[in-house]
């Protein structure tokens, strides 16, 4: 597996929209409320994987509120929801 590093970035000067992350932060915390914390290690059906953060994005495809979970597999980093989860 790759190494994690720090990546820094800046202040963009924008404010947090309280309205939309709201319900990101609610999902990121019930994935750890249910055990799914970085380092664990998870199934997406017969796939193995290992959970290496959280997604946080507001806008997107693959919004945080339904998709609170980065989970390396073999085939890559994918975004991820509880239901598709299961605790290996």
């Amino acid at each position: 597996m790759p190494t994690l590093g720090l990546i820094k970035g800046s202040q963009s000067g924008r404010r947090i929209d309280k309205e939309r992350s709201g319900p990101i932060e609610s999902a990121v915390h019930r994935a750890i409320a249910n055990g799914y914390v970085v380092g664990r290690q998870v199934r997406i059906g017969k796939i193995a994987g290992i959970v290496v953060g959280y997604n946080i994005a507001s806008f997107g495809q693959f919004l945080g509120a339904a998709y609170p979970l980065l989970v390396h597999t073999p085939v890559g980093v994918s975004k991820c929801g509880l239901a598709e989860l299961s605790l290996a």
